[in-house]
């Protein structure tokens, strides 16, 4: 039997994946919590709770992410999985001190998509095999950017579960924290108190044989330098990494300390996403979304690294930008004309 604080986090979490929502946000405020739901960059105040219950409600969703119950003054990140209406969820946790003496938290909502293939993820199947056939390499780094909410890491897991299946690949992926769990791949979660930090873990993996290392995210400098080192032995590395588009991600890469000699010898694609609506046939109502791709590879990767050397502006072809896209796909009807006008 369910207690009522168990019965209000379940209610809260069904009620946001009712919603579409990608992240709440449970804040801290001087009488209350506020509870916030992001959805594709949207934010929108749902309701207040609270302190006794708020904290309360807190507490279990960081028994049921694995975390420090006790500890409120320091960040803490994790994950959970759980059913909601028969459909698998996966949830990430990241919690924050704030000056009020409470914590906040904001939950991460991201439903099972990596059984569904790229060509259902994306707006345009050209896209999907164009990644799928990138990811036959067989060693470099291919990155994939995006704001938070556009969907990189659904991408990322659709990608290794067609390089795992399709293409029999032995996958290792190095992840703080592993945020949706595949049977068909190795992961590795990075826990600096036991000694396992990114640098250690790469070190291990490179001794299990790998095909494809797959690195959560770039954040910092030293994780740039792992993927990169990774990718410079042998192996094919996946990684995500914030970067306003394709082009910019080049500079944050450089801004991190890696030089454009090691991007031009290990860098195999650049993929920036976007989410958008696709209506159905009467264009009156919202059927899904679907993933844009905006990729930087071969020939054009190699001129927009060479103007990043020359510290010159380089864009890509309108035909391969986002709104090139869109107004092509309006064009010949593969995207439905009431997008363009919203």
């Amino acid at each position: 039997m369910q207690s009522i604080i168990e019965r209000r986090c379940v209610d809260l979490l069904q009620d946001a994946a009712k919603n579409k929502t990608t992240d709440i946000h449970i804040k801290p405020e001087p009488t209350c919590y506020s509870v916030t739901y992001r959805s594709f960059q949207s934010l929108r105040q749902v309701t207040q709770l609270p302190f006794d219950l708020g904290d309360r409600m807190i507490a279990y969703f960081k028994y049921l992410s694995l975390l420090d119950m006790s500890e409120r003054r320091k960040p803490q990140t994790g994950s959970f999985q759980l059913p909601i209406d028969e459909l698998s969820y996966y949830f990430r946790i990241s919690t924050l001190p704030s000056v009020l003496t409470k914590e906040s938290i904001v939950i991460r909502i991201m439903p099972d998509d990596a059984a569904q293939s790229l060509e259902q993820l994306a707006a345009f199947r050209d896209s999907a095999r164009i990644l799928e056939k990138l990811s036959e390499a067989s060693q470099g780094l291919i990155l994939l950017t995006g704001p938070t909410g556009c969907g990189k890491s659904t991408t990322l897991y659709s990608l290794l579960k067609h390089c795992a299946d399709k293409l029999n690949r032995n996958i290792i992926t190095l992840e703080d924290p592993v945020e949706r769990k595949n049977q068909a791949i190795l992961q590795i979660q990075v826990n600096e108190k036991a000694g396992l930090s990114y640098a250690a873990g790469l070190k291990a993996i490179l001794r299990h044989d790998p095909d494809i290392i797959m690195i959560g995210e770039i954040r910092d400098a030293e994780t740039a330098q792992i993927a990169v080192r990774a990718a410079l032995t042998g192996h094919l590395v996946f990684s995500t990494i914030h970067a306003r588009h394709s082009v910019g991600c080049l500079h944050r890469l450089h801004d991190l300390g890696v030089s454009f000699e090691d991007m031009s010898q290990t860098l195999i694609a650049v993929s920036a996403q976007k989410i958008i609506p696709v209506y159905s046939d009467t264009g009156q109502s919202e059927s899904c979304h679907r993933a844009l791709y905006e990729i930087l590879e071969g020939a054009r990767l190699e001129e927009a690294l060479a103007s990043a050397r020359q510290k010159k502006h380089y864009t890509l072809p309108d035909s391969l930008t986002f709104d090139g896209q869109i107004r092509e796909g309006v064009k010949i009807g593969a995207i439905q004309a009431s997008f363009a006008l919203r």
